[in-house]
């Protein structure tokens, strides 16, 4: 299918519209528990002034990110964008934040000593990647996991590849069954996103009021959301806790009830899910981006907008540094994201995406063929040269290790799993596992050397050269195993320098491997 250079922009200013009325509407509720009774926006005098919200104004410094370094932004990028311009260190993000301070690189900023990484602060931030790859959920999902792995992990991470799969599919998909279906694809069946997922969608088929659902949710996917800031003896209900910090799944279950409930009406189903209470800026602002996306802006109630008037407010973002050039407002924010996706979506290994029309330099986008997750084994092992792309499927992201962090170089890539957490321990070795993967087309067989650099106090037990050849067709990949000796620890970062290099090619590439002293 093509989509026009119109109908996305309708339907990416109605994702960012839909988005600032949800935020607005559960704002005053968010962190509270009950059922709710509201039918509108509860502030006085928005007049044009609405609140700012963390859900829209991260993904402000996300485009600025992309609109520099395009489709070669990554989880490093985007880490370093987090220590530079967002202010807020709550929870997650303070998490996040410093463990990037420590020298760790994501994946394991988001799973190291992050009680928060399961709770709900990336599904949130799912639209700008929806946005840039509108009908390619399998592009989507990908910069959804290097935008998550930051601060999040497990579930955390699941919700924001449920959300940015549906939302990208919802550029040409309408139904809401089979765009659930979708976003169940790209994440594990048995996740606790899935669940509450799959539990939502079992009572709604039963005729259970929606109430009640809210209830049996609440009671086998529980979080703790709705009481972060009620004293014991003030709790008024009786439902089980969750670990401290989990509350992805039960506010994705959330926004699955008012999207079902909702019965495709843009209010009736913001309403609904805000009046289910818990974290409720982000279930009705994430509900409302995707329905903006689904029916388009001129679908979205002149009720709902005009209090607006299409104003973004920020609360995260330090404007002061360098003098970003935020988008200001919805449409500004739309036309640059337009602007951006020709540049994002590009060419994917031999296959165009976006077609530049002359005329007014507009484009049109061909869609995917399918938008389920394919499966990991889609390709003959060891056989098909011309695989597609050599970035790792979302498929395979999923196969990874929490502790496997990505490298992409020139003509190869590299993962680095540090086999569990990053810590070591005088006299007990460390297993860290390098593995190397092609990284260009119709490369003959490549010879690598791999050396490792150590501080005098640190041994590599195997030696510090490896070699070895890796083959050119899909998917080989070249292993090195190794075990780390500290005989005792004179500091409390402990870094390995690895540089890998190809013979007879000009370039190589650097790991840095940081342990930290337990």
């Amino acid at each position: 299918m093509t989509l026009t250079y119109e109908q996305l922009k309708e339907k990416i200013t109605g994702c960012w519209n839909g988005k600032n009325i949800g935020g607005v509407l559960g704002a005053p509720f968010e962190c509270k528990r009950d059922l709710f009774d509201v039918d509108f926006y509860v502030q006085e005098n928005i007049d044009g002034n609405p609140p700012p919200n963390d859900d829209l104004d991260l993904q402000l410094l996300w485009l600025i990110a992309v609109e520099r370094f395009g489709r070669g932004v990554n989880a490093s990028i985007l880490g370093d964008y987090w220590l530079s311009y967002v202010v807020p260190d709550w929870c997650e993000y303070g998490s996040g934040k410093t463990n990037l301070k420590r020298g760790l690189l994501p994946p394991l900023t988001g799973m190291v000593s992050n009680p928060f990484k399961n709770s709900c602060g990336c599904f949130i931030r799912s639209e700008i990647w929806a946005c840039l790859a509108p009908g390619h959920p399998e592009i989507a999902t990908q910069y959804a996991y290097e935008d998550a792995i930051v601060d999040h992990h497990e579930d955390g991470m699941y919700a924001e590849i449920f959300c940015a799969a549906i939302q990208s599919a919802a550029f040409v998909e309408s139904d809401k069954h089979k765009l659930i279906d979708i976003g169940l694809s790209y994440i594990p069946e048995d996740c606790g996103v899935a669940r509450a997922v799959k539990l939502v969608i079992a009572e709604y088929k039963k005729g259970t009021p929606y109430p009640d659902t809210r209830i049996k949710l609440m009671n086998e996917i529980p979080g703790n959301f709705g009481i972060l800031f009620t004293k014991i003896k003030d709790r008024k209900d009786d439902f089980p806790l969750a670990e401290p910090g989990h509350d992805a799944a039960n506010n994705i279950g959330i926004m699955i009830i008012g999207w079902l409930y909702g019965e495709d009406d843009f209010a009736k189903s913001i309403i609904i899910a805000t009046n289910c209470g818990e974290d409720t800026d982000c279930t009705a602002a994430t509900l409302g981006a995707t329905l903006g996306i689904i029916h388009g802006n001129s679908s979205l109630p002149e009720k709902w907008l005009k209090p607006l008037g299409g104003v973004i407010n920020t609360l995260c973002l330090d404007k002061t540094v360098w003098l970003f050039p935020f988008p200001e407002t919805v449409d500004e924010l739309s036309d640059r994201v337009l602007r951006a996706i020709p540049v994002f979506l590009g060419v994917d290994g031999y296959i165009r995406h976006c077609d530049i029309l002359s005329e007014d330099s507009k484009y049109t986008v061909t869609t995917a063929e399918t938008f389920e997750c394919e499966d990991i084994n889609v390709f003959h092992p060891h056989f098909n040269t011309r695989a597609g792309t050599r970035r790792l499927r979302t498929c395979e992201l999923m196969e990874l290790s929490p502790y496997t962090v990505k490298h992409e170089f020139t003509t190869f890539n590299a993962l680095l799993d540090y086999c569990g957490e990053p810590f070591i321990k005088p006299n007990e070795p460390k297993k860290l596992k390098l593995t190397i993967s092609e990284n260009m087309f119709g490369l003959n067989v490549q010879w690598f050397k791999v050396r490792l650099y150590t501080s005098d106090n640190i041994t590599i037990q195997q030696g510090n050269v490896f070699t070895g050849h890796l083959q050119k067709a899909y998917p080989y990949r070249l292993e090195f195993t190794f075990d780390v000796l500290a005989e005792q620890l004179i500091s409390d970062q402990n870094d390995i320098i690895i540089d890998i290099s190809v013979v007879g090619r000009h370039t190589n590439g650097i790991i840095k491997a940081t342990l930290m002293s337990s």
